[in-house]
């Protein structure tokens, strides 16, 4: 919903065909559509000339053919941002806030295949155990102002869980920093809600540079794209049965409705993820039990709390920005660790702000080692539990309603009470009876493997290229797409996990917020620049 914000719609960049209209329906309606997010609501649809315009009440839910024409009295250019959740809303936020600093009109499609917006995943849950996992004071959504959110949680009467607010409330606080950012932009910059899945982005729109091919043949035109996509879902590590006992995405809508039934569940993945997959399902039913797998058990470390004693980041120094050695930094990193006064943790999270620049500096065999074999212990020690998370762990693990086990999944068949998942463990494979099958492993790995049909279209088109290490896609500095030759695309951006090649450290709240700062500026410039084609690879240099 809008939040009360006062919005120019989209009007008719969106509108259902005529060809819908005349096919065999009496009169020229449509048929009835079924929203089958019961908290959607549909738009109002009013009948002109030979077209159906959407108005902007509520979310829009496409779920029937939906076509597209030139808006007929709106202002400004179209810029679509791809993904509702912090990425999406974030980009959304600081680009309302910089079209009315500017006083640029401009109108943006926040597009959400969940019609989860300003929430995402990450954030739409309503389990008041899933906590964040920083600390309040470290994760303001506002750029320059990191007690942002400790002051709105204060003012809202929210009391952080040692110093960790919940998920649900975050969520809560990003919408109502993008329905503030609405308030204040409004008329000059306006926001229509999206509910639908883009599956294709290309070029020559009717009279905008780029058209958003969206599912059912629904069709939008924009002058500039943002893919705030955020992580992709994971692949099963091996062939699983098509059964409604494996779940591949935990924080899909109702993905976890059928699974607290009290049989045994296997988790892969010993991550942040599967903390709040077994919190949830063990108090969903008194019976569960949980068996969290991976290759090497390790869970995250507690958070504790933080010093007021400065330290500084373990940088091992190099002449002008030059080459890190993967050795030699991992050495620097113990040796501050040991000889912190407060111990480990503040020197990690000293370090947190310079990782992208180290990244960056490492080789690409320092890189690839790093992912193979360092990787894993670091982020169990950069990626912290808050801890009440910890406690309610020790005791489901005490209870024996939790075990983590070190293996790796080798095959899954059906039986006729649930799954029979087989784990190797040392050379020897152990046979686990269970009802369910959670895939929590985190971001799928490699993207030239990805199934998605927005990004898949992307890569095959040559629109944009995979880093070298295939974590994500490349884009320049300023977060502009490369196409597959390396020129900087003038119409399409990204930001946050799809740069996890390049940046490594660019999941998390505050680096996500100031890539959104930045790029809100590039984004207007974008949307003013004369209009150019779209140039198939290799094409670039070409004159027109």
């Amino acid at each position: 919903m809008t939040s009360g914000a006062t919005t120019r719609p989209l009007e008719r960049d969106v509108v259902w065909p005529v060809s819908a209209q005349n096919s065999g329906h009496a009169h020229g309606h449509r048929p009835r559509t079924e929203f089958t997010d019961k908290r959607l609501v549909p738009a109002v649809l009013s009948h002109q000339a030979s077209e159906l315009a959407i108005k902007p009440t509520e979310n829009i839910c496409y779920s029937d053919l939906v076509g597209y024409s030139e808006p007929l009295g709106g202002r400004g250019a179209v810029v679509a941002v791809i993904g509702g959740g912090a990425s999406g809303a974030l980009t959304t936020i600081y680009l309302l806030r910089a079209a009315a600093a500017a006083r640029i009109p401009l109108r943006i499609a926040l597009i959400d295949r969940h019609g989860q917006h300003g929430l995402g995943q990450a954030y739409a849950t309503v389990n008041p155990a899933h906590l964040l996992n920083s600390p309040a004071d470290r994760m303001s959504a506002v750029a320059g102002d990191p007690g942002h959110l400790a002051r709105w949680a204060a003012a809202n009467g929210i009391r952080p869980d040692d110093g960790f607010l919940s998920r649900a409330d975050f969520g809560r606080y990003l919408g109502e920093l993008l329905a503030d950012a609405e308030r204040r932009a409004a008329p000059t910059a306006t926001v229509t809600r999206i509910t639908c899945d883009v599956v294709g982005l290309t070029g020559n729109g009717l009279h905008r540079p780029l058209r958003l091919h969206l599912a059912a043949d629904g069709r939008l035109d924009a002058d500039v794209a943002v893919l705030a996509t955020g992580n992709r879902t994971p692949a099963a590590p091996c062939p699983v049965p098509a059964s409604p006992r494996y779940v591949g995405d935990p924080w899909l809508p109702g993905a976890l409705d059928g699974v607290a039934d009290g049989s045994a569940v296997v988790v892969l993945g010993t991550g942040l993820t599967m903390l709040d997959v077994a919190i949830s399902l063990t108090g969903a039913h008194p019976e569960t039990v949980v068996h969290a797998v991976s290759r090497h058990a390790l869970l995250p470390r507690e958070h504790r709390c933080p010093s007021d004693r400065a330290v500084q980041p373990p940088i091992p120094s190099a002449p002008d920005g030059g080459p890190v050695d993967l050795a030699g930094l991992i050495r620097h990193v113990r040796v501050a660790a040991a000889q912190a006064a407060d111990g480990w943790q503040d020197v990690v999270d000293a370090l947190r702000p310079d990782i992208p620049g180290l990244w960056q500096r490492l080789s690409p065999a320092d890189k690839r080692r790093f992912l193979g074999h360092v990787a894993r212990y670091w982020e169990v020690h950069r990626h912290r539990m808050p801890p009440a998370t910890a406690r309610r762990i020790d005791q489901l693990r005490s209870a024996g309603r939790l075990s983590v086990l070190p293996g790796r999944l080798v095959a899954v068949s059906e039986t006729p009470t649930g799954l029979c998942v087989r784990i190797e463990q040392g050379g020897r494979v152990v046979e686990v009876a269970a009802g369910w099958l959670i895939n929590a492993t985190g971001p799928a790995p490699d993207v030239t493997a990805t199934t998605d049909p927005l990004l898949r279209g992307l890569l095959d088109a040559g629109l944009a290229r995979p880093d070298p290490l295939r974590l994500g896609i490349e884009a320049d500095a300023r977060g502009a797409l490369l196409t597959a030759s390396g020129t900087p695309s003038d119409r399409i951006f990204t930001l946050g996990p799809p740069l996890r090649g390049q940046l490594y450290e660019t999941t998390a709240i505050p680096e996500i917020r100031d890539q959104a700062a930045a790029l809100a500026g590039r984004l207007l410039a974008a949307c003013r620049a004369p209009v150019a084609p779209l140039a198939a690879p290799g094409m670039e240099g070409s004159a027109a």
